[in-house]
């Protein structure tokens, strides 16, 4: 795709939903690791999304490419399975074991950093402008400052640098994907969408046996919960992250790692009666003020402004 980005409200809307939806996703997940361990709760999730947009797909008529690919679109495909959900899902799963959440929490913050300059090179109409990179360090700087004391303390656990890296390497791998996924040719979404979850199936089932054995046998409750998170954030979510990043941009469909953070902390206060840290003002108005400045010009775009 060489197009240049088209961001319109619906895009605004979109990666609002998917921040939204993510940032519950770890409320949800607390729930599900109460009956099932980690690696088939990634394997569960993903399978479930995977038939789910299968039965999708093959009502919509198995519609993929617009036209045959070449062999680098076919490669391009396969990484893009692997990178963007499968590999990032295992890799924290293992690094979190040995990390803070908040370290965690602030490597995948550091995607929009990641995606930048990559894209800059990368991606057609996707320059690395002052206004821009400025924006993004901004948010980043809020969403630290959001997480606290947690963001780079150290957790005393042996394998802590290797935990580290495996964290910032999910991140790694959501930029990398994002870029692929803009990079391809003319291609279906709801078939984009399918057979990228089925390449990660076909990944994290088997690694989760190797890793884990065969699966407990899961509890009502947690059957619903792992139902719930293959159908909202994998499927629905995964769907919406492939119109966003084919229609908007990497760039703009990585601001949506500031606003997960955000939304985990509000809804945890909400739901669970967890407290508000001190610093949520600050960190909003800074994460606020870096997406308003990395997306100066599809705001005033949006707007009725001059480009």
């Amino acid at each position: 795709m060489t197009d240049s980005p088209n961001i319109t409200w619906r895009s605004w809307l979109m990666v609002a939903t998917l921040g939204l939806t993510w940032g519950a996703t770890f409320l949800v997940t607390e729930i599900a690791l109460r009956g099932i361990t980690p690696f088939w709760l990634a394997a569960g999730r993903i399978g479930f999304a995977a038939v789910l947009m299968v039965a999708i797909w093959g009502a919509l008529g198995f519609r993929l490419f617009a036209t045959p690919p070449p062999r680098d679109a076919r490669i391009a495909l396969a990484a893009i399975g692997g990178f963007s959900t499968a590999i990032p899902f295992m890799l924290l799963a293992w690094g979190q074991q040995y990390t803070t959440g908040g370290f965690a929490g602030v490597s995948m913050a550091s995607v929009a950093l990641i995606v930048l300059p990559l894209a800059h090179f990368l991606v057609p109409g996707e320059r690395m402008t002052w206004r821009r990179t400025l924006g993004f360090v901004i948010g980043f700087v809020g969403v630290c400052i959001l997480i606290g004391g947690q963001a780079f303390e150290s957790s005393g656990q042996a394998l802590e640098t290797a935990g580290r890296l495996a964290c910032v390497s999910a991140a790694c791998c959501y930029g990398i994907s994002s870029i692929l996924m803009r990079r391809l040719p003319a291609v279906d979404p709801i078939g984009l969408s399918t057979v990228l979850l089925l390449i990660a199936a076909c990944i994290t089932v088997p690694l989760a046996l190797i890793v884990e054995g065969w699966p407990p046998l899961p509890d009502t409750q947690t059957l619903v919960v792992i139902a719930c998170l293959g159908l909202i954030p994998t499927a629905a979510a995964n769907m919406l992250r492939v119109l966003v990043i084919r229609s908007a941009g990497p760039v703009f469909m990585s601001i949506t790692n500031y606003q997960v953070p955000l939304w985990s902390v509000l809804l945890g206060a909400w739901l669970l009666n967890e407290p508000l840290p001190p610093s949520l003002l600050s960190a909003m108005v800074l994460i606020l003020i870096g997406v308003g400045l990395s997306q100066y010009g599809a705001l005033r775009r949006l707007f009725g402004g001059a480009g």
